[in-house]
């Protein structure tokens, strides 16, 4: 019996897919669920499984754009799967003859190290070297059988330029072309479009850091062992970005024809960056986390993103989105709006600066933040006045965004 494969709907008003990746050769023997081929629609991944068991037969090739509906592939289930390797009985392993050996001295014990394929990167620096673009070729690992360590990707940051590592540029008169995936080419309208179909305009502050660092710095530990998370510092923008929704509902909004939808609820999007492009999975009622529900939630968001495993669903609905640039060290940028939100948050690099404290000059942790509005129905004294209470809170954390309680009631709930 031959079986056909169609390409299942990804959801509403997606009519084609493309090609990403075959996950198994053609003629390769297939199991009855196991994913077969990864499809990329202009939202999100799709992993397609095995119907049935049976021989594949591929008919779309990696690249190619196709309907939704149409067979990309045939499985043969009238073919026989591969046999097992026989295991040899125990009785026919002979053992080895024995040989005398020499007695050495006592040596002082080693520690066993496990052993790790050269140039794998460790779970910490695999984590870097995604958010930073990193190849493994680029590095020379430290770790044990040559394993790269975390410290050898931080190494390799610090380094900057460095002549030797693109030995092998220039010279050549040569070009590649790639075809661009169906995510990025809707990235790439939808940022046309906003810039051609909206008033956008972007207003700057700066936000000191020092309070928020120093919180950081002394409840990292406790609270990473409480929750099993990191605590960064977007958790700490995303709660201040809804309480200033809150004072500023029109920044909250989305155009709708000739109305104006006001939302009641803060379902803030996270831009992350992904290897097939920018995605920005959803926090559902970000207004009523905590600060350790808005550290998982990104996190497992993140994850998902970044293994191809969002969903549309995730990444649909938002109210305003936040975007972190100062990952890849941009100091200042202008974050172009994520329609149908009027609105977005830049969050930039932190830098040390001489700044006027008191009457006295100080060394401060600074942040250049921006945030890109839709004039059309956002006024210039709504943009200033809600950049300015995020600013506030994130200055005053202990007063703001703790809402009088201690840090250790709020961060650990003690």
């Amino acid at each position: 019996m031959i079986l056909e494969m169609k390409v299942p709907s990804p959801g509403e008003s997606i009519s084609e897919v493309q090609i990403a990746r075959w996950l198994k050769k053609n003629g390769e023997y297939v199991f009855k669920d196991e994913e077969i081929v990864e499809v990329d629609s202009d939202k999100a991944t799709l992993a397609i499984s095995a119907e049935e068991s049976g021989a594949l037969e591929i008919l779309a090739q990696e690249g190619d754009t196709v309907a939704v509906g149409s067979v990309i592939c045939k499985i043969n289930t009238d073919a026989k799967a591969p046999e097992k390797t026989a295991t040899p009985k125990i009785e026919e392993i002979k053992p080895e003859p024995k040989t005398e050996i020499k007695k050495e001295p006592e040596k002082e014990p080693v520690l066993e190290t496990a052993s790790y394929a050269k140039g794998t990167p460790s779970p910490a620096a695999a984590k870097i070297m995604a958010e930073k673009n990193i190849s493994a070729s680029q590095i020379n690992g430290t770790g044990p059988g040559g394993r790269i360590t975390k410290g050898d990707v931080l190494n390799y940051l610090a380094k900057g330029f460095d002549a030797s590592a693109v030995s092998g540029w220039g010279g050549t008169r040569d070009t590649t072309r790639q075809k661009m995936s169906m995510l990025r080419k809707k990235v790439a309208e939808r940022l046309v479009s906003v810039k051609n179909e909206t008033a956008m305009l972007t207003t700057f502050n700066e936000v000191d850091m020092t309070a928020m660092m120093e919180l950081r710095k002394q409840y990292k530990e406790a609270f990473e062992k409480k929750h099993g998370v990191g605590l960064g510092f977007m958790s700490f923008f995303t709660k201040a970005v809804t309480e200033a929704l809150n004072h500023y509902p029109a920044v909250n909004a989305m155009i709708d024809g000739d109305e104006i939808v006001y939302h009641n609820y803060a379902d803030i999007g996270i831009a992350v960056s992904t290897p097939k492009g920018l995605m920005v999975p959803i926090l559902r009622n970000a207004e009523t986390m905590s600060l350790a529900q808005i550290e998982l939630g990104i996190k497992e968001l993140a994850t998902k993103a970044r293994e191809g495993k969002i969903t549309i669903e995730e990444m649909t609905g938002g109210t305003f989105t936040i975007t972190n640039g100062g990952v890849f060290g941009s100091l200042m940028s202008t974050p172009i709006i994520n329609p149908p939100q009027v609105a977005i948050l830049g969050m930039h690099k932190i830098q040390d600066r001489v700044m006027v404290v008191n009457g006295e000059m100080k060394i401060r942790p600074m942040m250049y933040v921006a945030l890109s509005y839709d004039h059309r129905i956002i006024d210039g004294k709504e943009s200033v006045g809600f950049l300015v209470k995020v600013k506030e809170m994130l200055e005053n954390p202990e007063r703001m965004i703790f809402g009088g309680k201690s840090p250790s009631e709020v961060l650990l709930g003690l």
